[in-house]
C-alpha cells in the first residue's frame, strides 16, 4: 500500500498514535487532581476517617495515572528530533522558552507536592498538605498552559519573524508569541474538557460502587462531587467553546470550511450531522439552519465565508490542495465531538438530579449502567477535538493564520526529518503498538486494583500506595509491646 512507503504519512500517524495515547492519561490526570483536592478539603473540614480513605483513594488514582502521563509524553519530544527534526529546526527558537517553563515550573510543581501528598501525611501540618493538594491541581493545569502555548503557536503564529535566510522563525516578541490570538481561548477550552473528563471519571466509580452495592456512603459523595463539577465545567464549556470557534472562523479559514464541509463561498449553515461528497463537494443531511455557523461566529445570519476552492485561489494558501484535503474526516470528527457535547450534558444532568434528590440513583440500575459508561462521551470528544484542530490546519504544521507574520509557516512535508525511512518509521510504529499496550494492560490493572480495593485505611505505618514508611517500625514497636501487656495479662490470671 502507498501509505506504507510515504514517510510523511506514517511520521503524522505515528504521533497521533503517541500524542493521541498521551492525551487520554492527561485529561485523566488533570481532572483527577481537581477531585482529588476537592476530597482533601473535605477530609480537613471534617476530619472523619471516612473522608481521610476517600482521599487517600483519590491519591492512589492520580499517582498511577501520572505517572503513566509522565512516560508517554517523553517519546513526543524525542519524535521532534528525530521524525520531525526539520519542524524542530524551524520552531525551536519559539518553543525553547514554553517547553522549558513547563518542565520547570508547572512539572515541578506538580511533582514537588505529589511527593508531599505521597509521603507527608503524618509528617506535614494539615493545612500544609490540604494546600499541597491544590498545588498539585495547579500544577497540573500550568503544565497544560505551557504546552497549549508552543501548540497555539503552530495555530495562529505571533511574535516573530523569519531569519534571514528564511529556514527558521525567530522570536521578536514573547509574550505576543505567548499569548497569540488562540492560546487564551484554547486553553479555557482545553482544560474544562479534562475538568469534565475527570468528574466523569469520578461519576462512573460511584456508578461501579452502586451497583456493586459496595462503599455505598463513598459512592454518593463522589457521585455529588462529580455531578456538580461535571454541571458547572460543561456548563462553562459552552462559552469557552464559542470563543474558540470564533478564533477559527477569524485566523484559520481553511479549518473553519473543513469544518462545514465548503468547497464553495457561502453563508455557512449549522449542520447537525451529514455527510461530505468530496466529490460534488456538497453535504447530504436531511437537516440544518440555514446561517447558522454565521450566526455563531459573527452573530450575524447573512455574513459570507470563503469556500476551499475560493481560499486556493488566494495568495496566502496557495498552497492548498483541496483535492487531497480529508474534508469529510475533519466534518464527520468536528460533528461528533459536538454530538459528544449532548451526550455529556444529559448524564451529568441525570446523575445531579438524581443523586441529590435523595439518592434516588442507588436504586437505578439502568442510570447506574449509564453512568458507569459515561466517561466515553468526554473521551470521545476530546479525541475527535484535537482530530479535528490538528487534521483541519492541513497542509501546514504551521499554519499561515489571517493575522499571523508574513511568511511564517511550514508545511508538513517540509517539516518532516529527510533522514528517516520509511521502513524505520513503520517499526518503531509496530514497537509503540506493543509497548503502549503493554502499558495500557498495566494501568488497567493497577488502576482497578485500587477502585476493587476500595476507599479503605491503611493500617499503622504503611504508606498511601502500600510500601512502609520510617513510621513502620514504630507501628511493629507498638504492636510488639501490646502483644507482650497482653500475655502478661493472661499469665497473671
Amino acid at each position: 500500500m502507498e501509505i506504507f512507503s510515504d514517510p510523511t504519512m506514517l511520521a503524522r500517524i505515528q504521533f497521533y498514535l503517541t500524542a493521541g495515547y498521551h492525551f487520554f492519561f492527561v485529561p485523566l490526570s488533570i481532572g483527577i487532581a481537581l477531585i482529588l483536592a476537592i476530597n482533601e478539603t473535605r477530609y480537613y473540614r471534617s476530619r472523619s476517617e471516612k473522608d481521610a480513605a476517600a482521599a487517600k483513594f483519590w491519591v492512589k488514582i492520580f499517582t498511577a495515572t501520572f505517572v503513566v502521563g509522565v512516560a508517554t509524553g517523553i517519546t513526543m519530544e524525542f519524535s521532534f528530533g528525530t521524525n520531525w527534526a526539520d519542524y524542530a529546526r524551524f520552531v525551536g527558537d519559539i518553543f525553547g522558552a514554553p517547553l522549558a517553563a513547563e518542565a520547570l515550573l508547572a512539572f515541578f510543581l506538580e511533582s514537588v507536592f505529589l511527593g508531599v501528598l505521597l509521603f507527608g501525611r503524618d509528617k506535614v501540618s494539615p493545612k500544609f498538605y490540604l494546600v499541597s493538594s491544590w498545588l498539585v491541581f495547579i500544577g497540573s493545569a500550568l503544565s497544560a498552559l505551557w504546552i497549549l502555548i508552543a501548540n497555539s503557536w503552530m495555530q495562529t503564529p505571533a511574535g516573530a519573524e523569519l531569519n534571514a535566510d528564511g529556514t527558521r522563525a525567530v522570536i521578536t516578541d514573547f509574550f505576543a508569541a505567548a499569548f497569540n490570538p488562540s492560546t487564551i481561548p484554547r486553553y479555557t477550552h482545553t482544560v474544562d474538557a479534562l475538568i469534565i473528563m475527570g468528574a466523569f471519571f469520578a461519576i462512573a466509580v460511584a456508578a461501579y460502587y452502586l451497583r456493586k452495592g459496595k462503599h455505598t456512603e463513598f459512592a454518593m459523595k463522589t457521585m455529588k462531587i462529580g455531578a456538580a463539577v461535571g454541571i458547572v465545567s460543561s456548563c462553562l464549556m459552552i462559552v469557552f467553546a464559542h470563543s474558540a470557534a470564533v478564533v477559527v472562523a477569524e485566523e484559520q479559514p481553511t479549518k473553519l470550511a473543513m469544518m462545514e464541509g465548503m468547497y464553495e463561498s457561502e453563508v455557512p449553515p449549522l449542520y447537525a450531522f451529514g455527510w461530505v461528497d468530496e466529490e460534488s463537494g456538497e453535504v447530504l443531511t436531511p437537516f440544518y439552519i440555514p446561517g447558522g455557523t454565521s450566526f455563531l461566529a459573527t452573530g450575524t445570519w447573512d455574513t459570507e465565508f470563503l469556500g476551499l476552492n475560493d481560499l486556493a485561489e488566494t495568495e496566502q494558501y496557495a498552497d492548498l490542495d483541496v483535492d487531497s484535503l480529508p474534508v469529510n474526516a475533519v466534518f464527520q470528527s468536528y460533528h461528533i465531538m459536538v454530538a459528544m457535547y449532548g451526550l455529556i450534558m444529559v448524564c451529568v444532568i441525570l446523575a445531579l438530579v438524581f443523586s441529590f434528590r435523595k439518592g434516588k440513583v442507588k436504586n437505578m440500575r439502568w442510570l447506574q449502567t449509564l453512568l458507569l459508561i459515561s466517561p466515553v462521551f468526554p473521551f470521545i470528544a476530546i479525541q475527535t477535538g484535537w482530530f479535528t484542530t490538528e487534521v483541519g490546519r492541513q497542509p501546514w504544521v504551521v499554519y499561515p493564520s489571517t493575522t499571523g507574520p508574513d511568511g511564517v509557516s511550514l508545511l508538513t512535508y517540509n517539516g518532516v526529518s529527510q533522514s528517516v525511512s520509511s521502513v524505520e518509521i513503520l517499526i518503531t510504529l509496530l514497537l509503540f503498538v506493543l509497548v503502549y499496550a503493554f502499558i495500557a494492560v498495566a494501568w488497567v490493572r493497577i488502576v482497578m486494583h485500587f477502585i476493587k480495593q476500595g476507599p479503605v485505611l491503611a493500617p499503622a505505618g504503611v504508606g498511601i500506595l502500600g510500601a512502609e514508611t520510617d513510621d513502620a517500625d514504630e507501628a511493629k514497636a507498638a504492636s510488639t509491646v501490646s502483644d507482650d501487656k497482653a500475655s502478661a495479662s493472661k499469665g497473671g490470671e
